[in-house]
């Protein structure tokens, strides 16, 4: 809960404490906070001890942990019955990425080399039916289909 508190700032917490409660009443203030603690966690506990007992014996091992999304997506990644373990491991993300890569940027030699050796990969059929020239200069527009837009 108070992971994150430095000793520079816990210094001044003590200090701001003395200043508002001073030196009398601070002892009798932490052991009032303490004490409520102590209550609250014991209601806890005890409300924990009902809702298991209501439950039955087959949620003898639920953990209120669990209801977290976190905890349980957590735990059900971590479980080796459904064999995640293996399927992630059997991924190269590294490889994935540089095929992708090179599928973006156009590398691939086998399809390069198909695709520039084949006479129906340069034209394509339209949807009247006719053929349509998909070669093109660089600086030529591509044709334009007044129906289709």
């Amino acid at each position: 809960m108070f992971n994150d508190i430095g000793p520079l700032e816990l210094v001044t917490l003590i200090v701001l404490a003395v200043l508002v409660f001073g030196p009398d009443k601070l002892p009798k203030v932490i052991q009032d906070v303490t004490r409520t603690i102590r209550k609250i966690r014991d209601f806890s506990e005890s409300a924990k001890q009902d809702i298991r007992q209501e439950l039955g014996p087959e949620f003898k091992d639920f953990e209120f942990e669990d209801l977290n999304p976190k905890t349980f997506i957590r735990k059900q990644l971590d479980n080796d019955e459904l064999g995640l373990k293996e399927i992630r491991n059997g991924f190269d993300l590294k490889k994935e990425m540089a095929e992708v890569t090179d599928a973006v940027q156009g590398r691939d030699s086998d399809s390069s080399s198909a695709s520039g050796s084949s006479p129906a990969a340069s034209s394509s059929s339209s949807p009247a039916g006719g053929k349509v020239d998909m070669t093109k200069k660089p600086d030529e527009r591509p044709p334009f289909d007044a129906d289709a837009t």
